[in-house]
């Protein structure tokens, strides 16, 4: 089974989790994504990885035409649905993967991804498809979790990620968003970050994790040394701290 498949496999039958997911569900990010299309006047958006549509209703409701993108069909069906029992007609779906992308060059005014990225297999290719589809004067916005720039915190992160979901690809530092951003094209981002907390308990059984792996969370927390269970804030249960960017680009060549 390659990654696409994986991936698709992984979120598809967890759809009604990560549409109740407090995680997903809630946080500022999304009004402020609605605030961002309101400000652009944002006339078509595209949400990459849409997952269960919170960052696409934000978008809808903020004024655009909204195309939720993801490789599950089940996520999709579950989109549809919520739009429209939300009263949401201005959004709609499309299936395909992030690394090549079914639209014509500048197709939006704003693209945008939240919680999907680390688990493209290849981010340099879908973000150089995101700068293609992007309009002149169009604006990007990536929300995703991040890697601490240490190398020891990071590996812990990575370790502790692929042991709850085998379809995890990597939570970059914010250090190589920047590089990745620049590489496809794009100005370097303004970021900005802030911490969630990981309650153990719902962040494993969100996407099924097998006992045995979820004990093999545990143990690498309870083993790693002393200032990564620091950094992470963790808990006694394992719940944990995590850290989100937000980065928010545009075209280089357009600065």
């Amino acid at each position: 089974m390659d990654q696409h498949s994986l991936a698709a496999r992984q979120f598809g039958t967890r759809a009604d989790a990560y549409l109740g997911s407090a995680v997903h569900a809630q946080g500022d990010d999304l009004a402020r994504l609605a605030c961002v299309a309101r400000d652009l006047g944002a006339t078509a958006a595209l949400d990459l990885g849409c997952g269960a549509g919170h960052a696409s209703y934000a978008l809808a409701a903020g004024g655009a035409d909204v195309v939720a993108y993801d490789l599950s069909r089940d996520m999709l069906d579950l989109v549809e649905q919520q739009a429209r029992e939300r009263g949401l007609p201005r959004v709609h779906v499309r299936q395909g993967s992030v690394e090549r992308l079914p639209f014509a060059d500048a197709s939006f005014d704003l693209v945008a991804s939240r919680f999907s990225a680390h688990h493209w297999p290849d981010v340099e290719s879908g973000l150089r498809e995101a700068r293609r589809v992007l309009r002149p004067q169009g604006t990007l916005v990536m929300i995703d979790a991040v890697a601490p720039e240490s190398p020891l915190h990071d590996t812990v992160l990575q370790t502790v990620e692929l042991l709850r979901d085998p379809s995890h690809v990597r939570d970059h530092r914010v250090s190589e968003w920047i590089a990745l951003l620049q590489r496809a094209g794009f100005a370097a981002p303004e970021v900005t970050s802030w911490t969630l907390t990981m309650e153990f308990a719902s962040w494993v059984a969100r996407m099924r994790t097998s006992p045995l792996r979820a004990d093999a969370i545990r143990d690498v927390f309870a083993q790693a040394a002393h200032e990564v269970r620091e950094h992470f804030r963790v808990g006694p249960d394992g719940s944990f701290d995590l850290t989100v960017a937000w980065m928010q680009s545009g075209d280089a060549a357009q600065r």
